[in-house]
């Protein structure tokens, strides 16, 4: 993960390099935790940060998704999840409460840190607003090709997110499936596209501004 990913000032992510965005849904609720400089609800003494819970949107690449606060949250106003660090996701659909996808996801790592620094992240992403039938096949479809795309890197200490990037997703897009009643937003074209700035790592570049 990488907390405040850059963003254009409409706040669209700042594409790494050969990034395509695939959709953006509004209106979707985002929980996260081990966020460094939040209290945790659960000890009175925590080191590794607590949970933040916030509404805005969430964008979704061949590379990571990313959830741009609609208000920001202390410090905390956008979140970025590498797919190749993400894990353990699932959808649920509970009877009294709403149909949401819950996961965890590993942090990028400097190289010039150590990993046991780091502790892996928990996220729940529900739908309160609208369906989730367009998102959640793309959503599970797209982490999978990601995954058998880069299965040799499975062993690997250390994953590049940004070799998810080779994953082809043309195919998928075309036979993507539209549920008249999710409000997700397919990308047919990529937002920005004017735009010559592209991201080349996830770490912070002080001559990588956004537009």
């Amino acid at each position: 993960m990488a907390l405040n990913p850059q963003l254009f000032y409409n706040g669209m992510p700042v594409p790494f390099i050969n990034e395509m965005f695939v959709l953006g849904r509004d209106g979707v609720e985002f929980e996260i935790d081990k966020i460094p400089g939040f209290f945790s609800c659960f000890t009175l003494c925590s080191t590794q940060g607590g949970t933040v819970k916030s509404k805005g949107t969430i964008y979704l690449s061949n590379i990571r998704i990313v959830f741009v606060a609609k208000k920001p949250v202390g410090h905390l106003f956008a979140f970025d999840m590498p797919l190749l660090h993400v894990h353990g996701e699932k959808f649920h659909q509970p009877i009294f409460h709403c149909n949401n996808i819950s996961g965890q996801v590993e942090p990028v790592v400097p190289d010039t840190e150590h990993m046991a620094l780091y502790s892996t992240h928990s996220f729940k992403i529900p739908f309160k607003d609208g369906g989730c039938g367009t998102f959640v096949p793309l959503f599970f479809n797209l982490i999978g090709s990601v995954r058998q795309y880069n299965q040799h890197l499975a062993a690997q200490p250390r994953v590049d997110p940004l070799l998810a990037a080779q994953t082809p997703v043309d195919e998928m897009m075309r036979h993507a499936y539209v549920d008249p009643s999710d409000p997700t937003k397919i990308f047919l074209q990529q937002p920005n596209a004017e735009s010559q700035l592209r991201r080349r790592t996830y770490q912070s570049d002080s001559s990588e501004k956004p537009m």
